[in-house]
């Protein structure tokens, strides 16, 4: 598992890709912060200074598929979805060794309220038709 600074770093990105930190963005940054034991100064401190994006391609499936959905989740919250948020979310899918489809087929069915869930497991099958199979050329040209 990523460090909870990796892990919260990644969602800084993603709401910098419009070059704005929506107020739903930072509440959302700072709940997770928490929930992992970090002070609201220490989430600051890395929403003003993230760590570049670390390699995901060697975590496991199920870690894989979270952040994907924590991206997507995050990428919505604001209500606003802006191009470089989706380029953004499509970058992180293929680090994680999914086709760049899997944001437009997920998005669908993840709501911004995380309230709302879709069935995981359903979530999860839409999720493997985008696994680059390891090897491929799509694999390579991320390496």
């Amino acid at each position: 598992m990523l460090p909870l600074e990796d892990q919260l770093s990644l969602l800084v990105h993603l709401s910098k890709a419009d070059h704005f930190v929506a107020e739903q963005e930072s509440r959302m940054i700072h709940v997770i912060g928490k929930r992992g034991g970090l002070t609201p100064e220490e989430v600051e401190n890395i929403i003003d200074h993230p760590k570049p994006v670390p390699n995901l391609r060697n975590l496991p499936s199920d870690e894989k598929f979270n952040y994907l959905f924590n991206t997507i989740q995050l990428m919505k919250v604001d209500g606003k979805v802006h191009q470089s948020e989706i380029a953004f979310c499509e970058k992180i899918a293929i680090k994680l060794g999914f086709k760049p489809g899997v944001i437009a087929d997920l998005s669908a069915y993840i709501y911004s309220d995380p309230d709302i869930v879709t069935n995981i497991k359903f979530l999860r099958s839409v999720a493997e038709q985008h696994v680059i199979p390891l090897g491929s050329q799509e694999d390579q040209e991320e390496d």
